[in-house]
C-alpha cells in the first residue's frame, strides 16, 4: 500500500472514514502505477469522480493499494504483479483474490475502513470472497467510472466499495453514486443522488429470495454448505425462499470473455477506453499507457498478454464479428435474469464456488503464462461473478462463514438500481450473524 493523507471536508457521510483505492484510480498528485513498474513516474493531475466525491463527503484518502500487474482486471487470483503479492490475511499460503487484492488485504488488516476496487469480471467480489470482506459491484452506470481503470471494455467495467461492514458499504455507495456527466457509461436514467442508507435497518420480512440453481454448479461441498446455512438465516429472518433456474448463467461467460479480449486491442491503439465520447481525456495518462501497450508489450503480466493475444486471434479470424455478436446477445441474457427477478427480489448463490486456493508461485515467466492458460480454461473463480458484469445487475459479496480457516462468501444479485435492497438484506444477515464472529483473522 502506498500511503498518503488527503483530508476531505470537515463534515459529511464519510467523516472519520479512512479510504484507499486500487492503484488504477487517479488521485491528483499521487503516483498511478496500475501495479506495474512500466508506469513508474506517472502522476495524474486530476481526481477520479470516486475520489472527488469521497473528499466532498468528508472522507480521508490514505493510500493506493497494490493490484495485479498492468492488465489489472485480467488477473483474478491476486498472484501476479510487479510490486509483489498482497497476502491473504487469513492464511498467507493462499491467494487473496484479484485484481483488487491489495484493497482486500488493507481492509482485513484494519488499515482502512473503505477501499474502492475495480471489477471487470469479479475483481471486487473475488477478493471480497477469498479474503472475507463486503464487496459491491454496483448497477451498471450508477457509480461513475471517470478517472478509473483505463483498461477494459467500458460495457463491463465497474468501480465500487469494499468494506468490513455492510453499513460502511452503504455509506460509501451513497457518497459516490450518481450522474457526473463525465462517464460515457452513464445515461440520464442514473439518478443524481442515490439513497443507500435510509432503509438499511428495515429488515427482510417477506423479501422474496431466489436460490439460483446454476450458481451452485461446481461448488465445493464446504462452500455449498456454508451458503445454504446463510440462506437458512435469511429464511429465519422472514425471507420467502425458493429455487429458481437461469440456464443461460452457464453460458454467459463466453460472450463476456469476447468483449474483454478484443477490448485489449482498442487499449493498445488508443491507450484509453473512452475514445469517441465527449468527456475529459487525461493526456499524460493516455500517452503513458499507449507507450507501454504499443512499445513494451513484453512488460505485460502473463494474463494480460494472454488476453491481448486472444483479442488478436479473434479479430484476425472473426474480423470483428465475435465482438459484435457478444454485444448483440446481451439483451437476451439481461432478460433471462430479469424474468426470475420479476418474481423474486433478490437472487442468492456463492460468490465464488471455491475458497481461496493455495498459491504456488511460478518459477519463471513461461510457467506464469502456463498457469494463466490453465486458469483461462477453467475460470471457476469468475463463474458466478462475471455474468453480472455482462448484464449490469448489481451484485454484492457478503462473508457468511469460515471453513478450514478461510472465508466463504454469499453473493446477492438484484434488479437494476436495487443496490440498496441488496445492502438491506446483507445488513439483516450481518446483524444476526456478526461478521466479527467468524471473519476475524486467526491469532
Amino acid at each position: 500500500m502506498w500511503k498518503c493523507h488527503i483530508q476531505g471536508n470537515d463534515s459529511g457521510l464519510l467523516t472519520g472514514k479512512r479510504v484507499s483505492y486500487k492503484d488504477h484510480t487517479a488521485v491528483a498528485g499521487i503516483p498511478l502505477t496500475f501495479g506495474a513498474h512500466a508506469l513508474e513516474g506517472l502522476i495524474p493531475d486530476f481526481d477520479a469522480t470516486v475520489v472527488q466525491r469521497v473528499l466532498e463527503a468528508g472522507g480521508t484518502v490514505v493510500g493506493k493499494n497494490v493490484m495485479n500487474g498492468l492488465a489489472g482486471g485480467f488477473g483474478f487470483g491476486g498472484g501476479f504483479g510487479d510490486y509483489g503479492r498482497p497476502l491473504n490475511p487469513h492464511n498467507v499460503d493462499h491467494l487473496t483474490g484479484g485484481s483488487s487484492s491489495g484493497s482486500a488485504s488493507a481492509l482485513v488488516d484494519g488499515e482502512v475502513d473503505i477501499s474502492f476496487g475495480g471489477d471487470q469480471g469479479g475483481s471486487i467480489r473475488i477478493p471480497a470472497s477469498w479474503s472475507g470482506t463486503v464487496g459491491l459491484k454496483p448497477t451498471f452506470g450508477l457509480v461513475s467510472h471517470f478517472g478509473v481503470g483505463f483498461g477494459s471494455d467500458q460495457s463491463i467495467d465497474y468501480t465500487g466499495p469494499m468494506t468490513m461492514t455492510v453499513a460502511d458499504c452503504a455509506l460509501a455507495l451513497e457518497a459516490v453514486a450518481g450522474y457526473d456527466g463525465l462517464d460515457p457509461r452513464q445515461v440520464r436514467e442514473v439518478p443524481d443522488y442515490y439513497d443507500a442508507t435510509s432503509g438499511l435497518s428495515e429488515g427482510i420480512e417477506g423479501l422474496r429470495v431466489g436460490i439460483l440453481k446454476e450458481g451452485f454448479a461446481g461448488a465445493t461441498p464446504e462452500v455449498a454448505d456454508s451458503v445454504n446455512n446463510a440462506i437458512e438465516v435469511l429464511t429465519k429472518l422472514g425471507a420467502v425462499v425458493s429455487e429458481v433456474s437461469v440456464p443461460e448463467h452457464l453460458t454467459i461467460g463466453q460472450a463476456q470473455q469476447a468483449l474483454s479480449a478484443e477490448a485489449s486491442l482498442a487499449i493498445r491503439a488508443t491507450g484509453f477506453y473512452g475514445a469517441f465520447t465527449r468527456t475529459y481525456y487525461p493526456e499524460d495518462v493516455i500517452s503513458a499507457i499507449t507507450r507501454v501497450w504499443q512499445n513494451h508489450s513484453d512488460l505485460l503480466d502473463p494474463r494480460g498478454l494472454l488476453n491481448y493475444l486472444s483479442g488478436v486471434y479473434g479479430r484476425r479470424y472473426f474480423t470483428g464479428r465475435l465482438y459484435a455478436r457478444a454485444q448483440n446477445v446481451r439483451p437476451g441474457y439481461i432478460k433471462a435474469y430479469d424474468r426470475v427477478l420479476a418474481d423474486n427480489d433478490v437472487l442468492v448463490m456463492p460468490t465464488t464456488i471455491t475458497q481461496a486456493p493455495r498459491f504456488d508461485p511460478p518459477k519463471d515467466r513461461a510457467e506464469a503464462l502456463e498457469i494463466s492458460l490453465k486458469g483461462a480454461s477453467s475460470m471457476s473463480a469468475v463463474a458466478n461473478t462475471r455474468p453480472f458484469n455482462f448484464t449490469g445487475h448489481p451484485a454484492l459479496a457478503v462473508p457468511c462463514e469460515k471453513r478450514g480457516g478461510l472465508p466463504v462468501s454469499l453473493q446477492l444479485v438484484g434488479r437494476m438500481f436495487d443496490d440498496a435492497l441488496l445492502l438491506r438484506a446483507a445488513n439483516a444477515f450481518a446483524e444476526t450473524v456478526p461478521f466479527s464472529d467468524y471473519v476475524a483473522v486467526d491469532g
